[in-house]
């Protein structure tokens, strides 16, 4: 995730702020690398997994703080008795006293940009490209010197999500999916539901639109306050070229009323098996709001990228 990106816009420009980035993990390791952490003399954001490794990084990072800015360092933990921890995996951590001025390159950050981080004799130094060949770096052997390069892409792929329905349901599932590496398109009907942040109202004629134009990679996840405007989603959904995903809120009932109606529609049965309803991974017990927010947002995760 990219939080970091936003909140060192902010520290950088109001108190001195050290930035820990895992370059590289190796087995039952808490965070992979490109996890960040900010450390200022006197607050945390963020975290690179807690315990004994992250108390040592924030002790590292404060006394970098006392150094000129752009001090940096590479250093290795492997995680056993030293730490106190039983993983048995190895972290490599870079360490650096931000330099203020050096953050040109944050104007140019957007979904899936490659950063190339040089490490320079007077400090980091990053930019924006358009491509680079993306190699990770290695958790074990020499640790990277003066004059290393390395580039990353910036933030994890994020399934486009079309969302009907803005109800308790919609608005715990968008309140759980502004966290994941999920991109929310979130719509409704209803003209009261404008007052919502994040929702967009479409008349129900043309809700339809918005699904046959939604990308072949977006999941469509209906629950609307009407069965007929679901049905008419749904069947849009699935007589249409293959989606990653079309949900539907209900019960087992529900489902087979829709399969039996959507089979006299013409859809074949292969389109009809593409329809998950109820939704959310099974198992979880609850109708509470949240509940089923939090098992429909992991059924999502689960669609890989």
């Amino acid at each position: 995730m990219t939080e970091w990106l936003a909140q060192l816009r902010v520290l950088a420009g109001t108190a001195p702020v050290a930035l820990v980035s895992v370059l590289a993990s190796e087995g039952s390791a808490p965070r992979g690398a490109g996890t960040r952490m900010l450390v200022t003399a006197d607050t945390l954001v963020g975290t690179i997994g807690g315990g004994q490794l992250e108390y040592r990084a924030v002790e590292q990072a404060r006394a970098a703080l006392l150094h000129p800015p752009g001090t940096w360092r590479v250093q290795d933990y492997p995680l056993g008795p030293l730490l106190g921890q039983c993983c048995g995996g190895r972290v490599r951590l870079l360490i650096e006293h931000v330099n203020s001025a050096a953050l040109a390159w944050l104007a140019d950050t957007g979904d899936e940009s490659v950063l190339v981080t040089h490490l320079a004799a007077g400090g980091v130094e990053r930019q924006i490209v358009p491509d680079a060949g993306v190699v990770p770096l290695p958790a074990r052997g020499p640790l990277p010197g003066k004059g290393t390069r390395f580039a990353e892409v910036l933030g994890r792929y994020r399934r486009p999500i079309y969302l009907f329905g803005a109800g308790h349901v919609g608005q715990a599932i968008a309140r759980h999916a502004a966290h994941l590496p999920l991109r929310l398109a979130w719509f409704d009907a209803r003209p009261e539901c404008a007052a919502i942040d994040g929702v967009t109202v479409i008349d129900a004629d043309n809700l339809a639109s918005c699904v046959a134009d939604a990308p072949s990679d977006a999941a469509i996840v209906i629950l609307t306050h009407d069965h007929g405007l679901d049905y008419t989603l749904a069947r849009v959904a699935l007589a249409r070229s293959p989606l990653a995903y079309v949900g539907l809120i209900g019960s087992a009932t529900k489902r087979a009323r829709f399969l039996a109606r959507l089979a006299g529609d013409g859809l074949s049965p292969q389109d009809c098996a593409r329809l998950t309803c109820p939704i959310g991974l099974p198992g979880v017990p609850g109708k509470e709001p949240d509940v089923i927010a939090v098992a429909t947002c992991a059924q999502l995760l689960g669609l890989g990228a």
